[in-house]
């Protein structure tokens, strides 16, 4: 028996020693998983420093798109592939070399979005939004994400603020769009900026232009960079926007789509140019303006940082596309709208040294001492914020001292103190923080007292929309 226990105990120290096998497909996958402690190449944290900013950007946008009447609307980041292949259109970088396209275990080809206004017209249609009071105003903001190589505000995940309108072709509404966009940029502090605008016309002069402009490049093939000679069979108009040198100088030449605009393409621009002439909007025409999307028609335009210190960049852009929500399956709508790039609009605040946003700041300071009055100093604190006076509070640290630093440092003008005997009698102490008098009251006559002594036409409150400008 002894025996037996000895052999056993014998073949369990040599299972334990053995090593374990491990599969070969799990050996190799050990191996080409590494463990790196950053986001993936193009995409980047945003930091508390950094959402001063970006609040400000949000506040700004969000005000401006209740003005002018625009309603919220949030998409998915995720939509069938098709969707943008059958809107952005085949041939262009996005389609071809920049969406983020994969199979779900499903096996849907789906895309995460690389913009937001496919998203948009497809949200328009399913939900029936055509049978609403015209024009339709949409507004949107999130991260939107292109597989291209990263740049200075260009990210593989970057941020958008999108406005769209449905339901109207006049050209007042295009004025609109440009005069929105330039009062978002304006409105950050933003100050120098040049309007670029353009007409590539409609489907039906769009057309011989198309020809015109095909026989010019095709003269000229030869000076193209290898990406244009690609276009010239599959977009041509792109090559216009090429920022390649050789590229530019032949565009330079190219013939131009507003020489060539129907009767009433051509009315459409002249309108919108004269709106904008009213509107004291500056602007430039740019025949070589097309935009990087096939469902653009009619107007399109660019708004572009100002020419200080010698350094212009694209903050964003727009334009009409009538067509998209037709070719999408429903009814044929006019529509107009334009996005901003975040990341290049807080660059270009940052260059100019704009103000951020400016956090409220806490008038009042909570300090407590001892297990009893930390507990009833959570109900209080609460009481507090439910009446909009903006507190702050230290929890966790023990020592008042150390409490009383911390509203130093804030700059309040109130520090309430809770200590144990505070705690059982249910009041108080009120330290005017610049005089250093204190005084003891009721707990439940609190909230009165404070917004009193901070003039109660002057409590801070917390509002959604609220903006520093």
């Amino acid at each position: 028996m002894a025996k037996n226990k000895a052999r056993t105990k014998k073949s369990k120290k040599k299972l334990l020693k053995r090593p374990r096998k491990i599969s070969k497909s799990k050996e190799v996958f050990q191996e080409q998983e590494h463990f790196i402690l950053q986001p993936p190449r193009g995409m980047k944290d945003i930091l508390p420093e950094e959402q001063l900013y970006w609040d400000q950007v949000r506040k700004v946008s969000e005000r401006l798109a209740r003005d002018f009447g625009f309603s919220r609307i949030d998409t998915p980041l995720i939509e069938f592939a098709n969707l943008f292949v059958r809107s952005v259109g085949e041939g262009t970088d996005i389609v071809d070399k920049e969406m983020y396209t994969f199979l779900t275990r499903g096996g849907d080809r789906v895309a995460l979005r690389p913009e937001l206004t496919a998203g948009i017209c497809r949200s328009y249609i399913q939900h029936g939004m055509q049978v609403l009071p015209k024009p339709v105003k949409l507004f949107s903001i999130g991260p939107v994400y292109r597989y291209d190589r990263p740049q200075e505000g260009r990210y593989r995940e970057h941020y958008q603020i999108n406005f769209d309108s449905f339901g109207e072709q006049d050209a007042i509404l295009d004025a609109q769009m440009i005069q929105i966009a330039s009062r978002v940029i304006q409105g950050l502090g933003i100050k120098s900026l040049q309007v670029q605008v353009n007409s590539i016309g409609c489907s039906v002069c769009r057309k011989e232009y198309k020809e015109l402009l095909v026989n010019y490049l095709e003269s000229k093939r030869l000076k193209l960079c290898q990406d244009c000679k690609v276009r010239l069979e599959k977009n041509p108009l792109r090559i216009l926007d090429c920022k390649e040198d050789k590229c530019f100088q032949v565009a330079a030449s190219a013939p131009q789509s507003i020489d060539h605009l129907c009767e009433e393409c051509r009315i459409h621009f002249k309108n919108l140019l004269e709106y904008l002439d009213e509107l004291d909007l500056p602007y430039v025409i740019n025949p070589q303006l097309v935009r990087g999307l096939d469902y653009y028609t009619k107007t399109v335009f660019e708004i572009w940082s100002g020419e200080e210190d010698g350094r212009k960049q694209s903050l964003g852009g727009g334009g009409r596309y009538d067509n998209l929500i037709k070719l999408l399956g429903g009814e044929p709508t006019p529509a107009v709208g334009f996005g901003l790039g975040i990341e290049r609009l807080i660059i270009e605040m940052k260059r100019v040294q704009a103000r951020p946003y400016r956090s409220p700041r806490p008038r009042v300071f909570l300090a407590q001492l001892g297990d009893l009055a930390k507990k009833k100093s959570l109900k209080l604190f609460s009481e507090l914020e439910k009446n909009g006076i903006f507190t702050a509070e230290s929890f966790g640290r023990g020592s008042l001292k150390s409490q009383l630093r911390v509203a130093d440092r804030l700059g309040v003008e109130i520090t309430l103190i809770l200590g144990q005997k505070e705690a059982l009698d249910q009041t108080v102490i009120v330290k005017n923080m610049a005089s250093g008098v204190q005084e003891i009251v009721s707990a439940d006559k609190l909230v009165d007292i404070i917004k009193k002594k901070l003039k109660a036409d002057n409590v801070v409150v917390y509002h959604e929309d609220s903006v520093n400008t």
